[in-house]
């Protein structure tokens, strides 16, 4: 007999766990700075969710021995959709406003996305730090109900199959853990493989909904696991455990993985044990008439709060971020707007007659009708978009190399690359396979030029890779070949680093393989280029110094000659989004010089390479005037995002970097 008293009433505790759980959110998003993990939040909620939809379709398995499937998912729509949908439009035509133009074809494909319940997936395929994005998607806080959704698709298949299979509670309750414990081993195996697909994909976050899955198996047929003093105990341990893993987690925790089980199991205690204890336990205080507000409103709170900071974010310019002060009052703002959405938009959803009173094909057959029309809507905002001119109707002067570079102020109608085309002007090592993914360890054999000539190896990141175009032509006019190893967020010194929390150990193995490879092939010239940024894995108080000894480590190591690249000045953010916004004032996409150059390990290389006596080019002149690192050159953009220069203007700079190389070969 299946007792349903602890699962079917409504839980004021609950109520409670989401407003801390949208709270932490919005704070985190907001920028707080002592919430740097306030995204576990996310988590909290799915444990929530998993606890909630199971707890109901164990109620209805005990009362009918089957799942309405059509009831369930038309109640899950009306539930979720409304209010999802209002936002998603909204957002789409507020972006055709407000964003600039660049950005509006990741705007319809987050649109679309979501609209078809896959944002997580686009975000995943797109290699997303949710942690650490500077310019993140207008949609990207949709991946957590596109988690839920795709779980609600899954979920009572499996309960009802499973009950009809093993025909025994214990049973299905074994299989969920065992799913659970599956889910779980999944997401920290990839955790530490591919971040953004065990953060964003549905296997690899399963196990929290399923933790609460398996909390109301437990609540369903023993309502009172806990009482008294144990019960309260468990309930605040969960609550100050959540708190806890918003203060102590922060962007560089390997997240989710195993450190997402504290936020979840957390969740979990509140869940059992804050119920049973009413007086000492954590409802008192979880059931509050603000707590209780701010929990009834915390689907909506989630859905806009995120379009609300984004939006002005992109009025500024996200080249320009908003202060604390601003952000806070826009956080603030979320929760009226909030209520607005939760009273004229989610409830009738999800009760108005039309609907609820209705057949459950009506309520499918409008989300339906529903996800087309955002669909369209969003694909004819991207069309329209698409249609504007992203240039003044004015050339510039033919780029000329100098020092000072001529500094363009507008965006010219003769503009190589065209702004549309930056992100893709990359050197030709990224089309031949020979720039090296995050999963590559071996070194690959890329030569360019005559295979027998002399050859000059390039040897770095993708900041190395970046001035290929000039290599390349440096030495086919000179008689050389150009061997190129270079690897995605994988830098030539000598250091294990880390890449999404996690040890880089492709990077390391590669690197010595390189390295290795040039002291057996003897090459005329080793040219050394790196982003002076990244984690290392043995934490240091003193980034630059280590970097500097990482990098000596590695010239030592190489027995041909060297040369060290000055890194390029860092704009911090893409100017070409920039000055989409800013076609007759380009200047404001660019940075003052000492912003731009403002990486300590600069120095800190110069002084590395003076030690050992190995030349250090610096091509920075030719890049920023005596103040101000700009976007645009003659008629050619300088940067394909905020810190990679286009393969156009790297060819450019072919002249200074002869100059340079001659004095050392």
């Amino acid at each position: 007999m299946i007792t349903t008293e602890a699962t079917s009433r409504f839980r004021t505790d609950i109520q409670g766990l989401r407003a801390i759980a949208v709270g932490v959110v919005v704070l985190y998003h907001a920028g707080v700075p002592f919430l740097p993990g306030g995204y576990v939040g996310v988590d909290v909620f799915f444990v929530i969710s998993g606890f909630l939809i199971t707890a109901h379709l164990l109620s209805g398995l005990g009362r009918d021995g089957k799942v309405r499937f059509a009831s369930f998912y038309a109640r899950r729509a009306r539930r979720i959709l409304p209010a999802s949908f209002a936002v998603l439009g909204l957002s789409v035509l507020a972006a055709l406003i407000w964003y600039p133009p660049l950005l509006m074809r990741e705007v319809w494909a987050g649109a679309v996305a979501t609209a078809f319940y896959i944002p997580n997936y686009l975000f995943a395929a797109q290699g997303t730090n949710y942690l650490a994005e500077t310019t993140p998607s207008l949609f990207q806080h949709y991946w957590s109900l596109g988690i839920e959704e795709q779980f609600y698709l899954i979920w009572p298949a499996f309960l009802a199959g499973g009950f009809i299979l093993f025909k025994s509670r214990r049973a299905l309750f074994g299989a969920t853990v065992a799913v659970v414990v599956l889910s779980f081993a999944a997401s920290v195996v990839l955790t530490f493989q591919s971040q953004p697909w065990a953060f964003f994909g549905l296997p690899t976050r399963a196990w929290e909904l399923g933790i609460g899955g398996i909390v109301a198996f437990v609540l369903t047929y023993r309502p009172r696991p806990l009482v008294g003093g144990w019960a309260a105990a468990l309930g605040w341990v969960g609550v100050v455990g959540i708190v806890a893993c918003t203060v102590l987690f922060d962007s560089s925790t390997p997240f989710p993985g195993y450190w997402a089980a504290l936020p979840a199991l957390a969740t979990a205690m509140v869940i059992l044990g804050g119920d049973s204890s009413p007086q000492f336990g954590p409802r008192a205080l979880l059931s509050t008439k603000p707590m209780m507000f701010v929990g009834l409103i915390s689907y909506s709170l989630y859905l806009v709060h995120w379009p609300l900071l984004m939006v002005p974010q992109a009025v500024a310019g996200f080249e320009n971020p908003l202060p604390l002060w601003t952000t806070l009052l826009l956080g603030a703002a979320a929760f009226p707007v909030a209520w607005v959405m939760y009273k004229y938009v989610e409830e009738p959803g999800r009760s108005g007659n039309w609907l609820a009173a209705a057949r459950p094909r009506r309520t499918l057959l409008a989300a339906g009708a529903a996800s087309t029309i955002v669909a369209v809507v969003a694909t004819l905002a991207f069309a329209y978009s698409n249609t504007r001119p992203l240039h003044v109707n004015e050339a510039a002067p033919a780029t000329v190399l100098s020092t000072p570079p001529a500094v363009t102020p507008y965006v010219p109608s003769n503009l190589q690359p065209t702004l549309r085309a930056a992100s893709d002007d990359q050197p030709v090592l990224y089309d031949d396979g020979c720039h090296l993914s995050f999963a590559e360890s071996a070194a690959k054999e890329c030569v360019y030029g005559d295979p027998t000539a002399p050859r000059i190896i390039l040897f770095g990141d993708s900041h190395a890779a970046q001035w290929f175009p000039a290599l390349l032509t440096y030495a086919e006019s000179n008689g050389y070949a150009v061997e190129s190893h270079t690897k995605s967020s994988c830098p030539s010194v000598s250091a294990d680093m880390l890449r999404n929390g996690v040890p880089y150990v492709e990077c390391s193995t590669w690197r010595d393989g390189v390295v290795d490879r040039i002291n057996e092939d003897d090459p005329a010239l080793v040219v050394l280029a790196n982003y002076g940024s990244g984690t290392f894995a043995i934490p240091t108080d003193d980034f630059p110094t280590a970097w500097g000894d990482a990098l000596g480590k590695t010239i030592d190591a190489i027995e041909a000659p060297v040369v060290v690249l000055a890194d390029t000045p860092d704009l911090r953010t893409t100017p070409s989004v920039c000055l989409s916004a800013n076609l007759t004032a380009a200047n404001q996409c660019g940075k003052s010089r000492v912003e731009a150059l403002a990486a300590p390990t600069r120095s800190v290389e110069f002084e590395t390479a003076r030690q050992r006596d190995v030349p250090y080019i610096d091509l920075t002149d030719y890049i920023c005037a005596a103040d101000f690192c700009p976007p645009i050159v003659g008629n050619t953009l300088v940067y394909r995002d905020a810190h990679h220069l286009t393969a156009t203007f790297s060819a450019e700079v072919a002249p200074a970097l002869w100059a340079e190389l001659d004095r050392v070969i």
